[in-house]
């Protein structure tokens, strides 16, 4: 295949990929295809988890089965949106998925805004986003909904980073404070139901040209969601504290314990994010361009983190170790 050719199928692609994107929003955004949400359930929580490499179904699979084995969570959907998977593989992956209530759906487009798509069979007031390769104790997921349930106009979650400004540059940066935050990420994110539907369906041009940026960048919309619902909201996302939390698609993961796992090789080196240096520049290039889309910075900033309890944090030596005082050795 030539270039031009390469260009022309790429082109088309893309073409294609945004065609059945339009479509799924247009059946999305349909008014009366949304269920009523006066009848949405405040008890429980619908899990989305976003499934794109083949690599990772192994570790896909057992997380779903944790998320569905809790009793706080109404239903999984696991949104696959990787369009060269075959049917087959999808419907192994749905027959080996028996534990409660967990479904498969092939998104109709690869792009990440159709994680935020406000799927009809969606029956709770609060869901879940995540990724397919972060694992979470689920008295920790009972803990963040809790806070949440506090706080169901503002963003909650487990992974947070900042915006800032560079002012010998004069343009906005993507970076890590210590003592504040301004963004949750969507590796663990907590928000209510009716932020999809204002996501994908609402915001008029300047959002639609928004979503435009994150699909051109393949990047950003989690940082697109945190500007709406600081811009909705006026107030800045909640960071918790887990008691266990796996990230295995950080790269600072030894491959060597993947492979004993059984996960094989790629888990923690086919995400968007493995190359810190370019990510972190693209998605400044997000911050810059989603403000001067918007005309103002909605971001606020969040200070500390909530914990589950305070324990004494002094150590003691019991049983011939050194743990925490407060902490019974059997």
């Amino acid at each position: 295949m030539n270039f031009k050719s390469l260009t022309i199928f790429i082109l088309l692609s893309f073409s294609t990929a945004v065609c059945s994107l339009l479509k799924a929003t247009a059946a999305a955004c349909d008014a009366e295809s949304q269920p009523d949400r006066r009848n949405l359930r405040s008890d429980q929580i619908t899990v989305l988890i976003n499934g794109y490499y083949e690599s990772r179904i192994p570790l896909l699979q057992s997380i779903a089965a944790t998320y569905a084995a809790s009793p706080i969570v109404q239903a999984v959907l696991i949104l696959w949106g990787n369009p060269s998977t075959s049917s087959k593989t999808l419907t192994q992956l749905a027959q080996n998925l028996t534990t409660g209530p967990i479904s498969v759906i092939r998104q109709s487009s690869n792009s990440l805004n159709s994680r935020f798509l406000p799927h009809k069979s969606i029956q709770t007031g609060a869901v879940l986003i995540c990724d397919d390769d972060v694992e979470i104790d689920i008295s920790s997921l009972e803990f963040a909904f809790r806070v949440w349930g506090r706080n169901p106009e503002r963003l909650v979650g487990f992974f947070v980073r900042s915006h800032d400004l560079d002012l010998s540059r004069r343009e906005w940066i993507y970076t890590v404070h210590q003592d504040k935050y301004s963004i949750v990420l969507t590796k663990l994110m907590i928000l209510k139901m009716e932020y999809l539907f204002e996501y994908t369906c609402g915001g008029g041009a300047a959002m639609a040209d928004m979503r435009r940026v994150v699909d051109r960048e393949r990047n950003c919309e989690d940082i697109l969601m945190n500007f709406m619902v600081a811009d909705m909201s006026n107030a800045g996302p909640i960071l918790v504290a887990a008691q266990r939390i796996r990230d295995w698609g950080d790269p600072r993961n030894d491959y060597d314990e993947n492979e004993r796992l059984g996960l094989g090789e790629g888990v923690s080196e086919v995400g968007l994010s493995n190359r810190k240096g370019e990510h972190r520049k693209r998605r400044g290039r997000c911050i810059t361009e989603f403000h001067r889309r918007l005309g103002r910075m909605p971001l606020r900033y969040s200070y500390g983190k909530l914990v589950n309890s305070v324990g004494e944090q002094a150590l003691c030596r019991k049983g011939g170790k050194l743990v925490p005082c407060d902490h019974n050795v059997l």
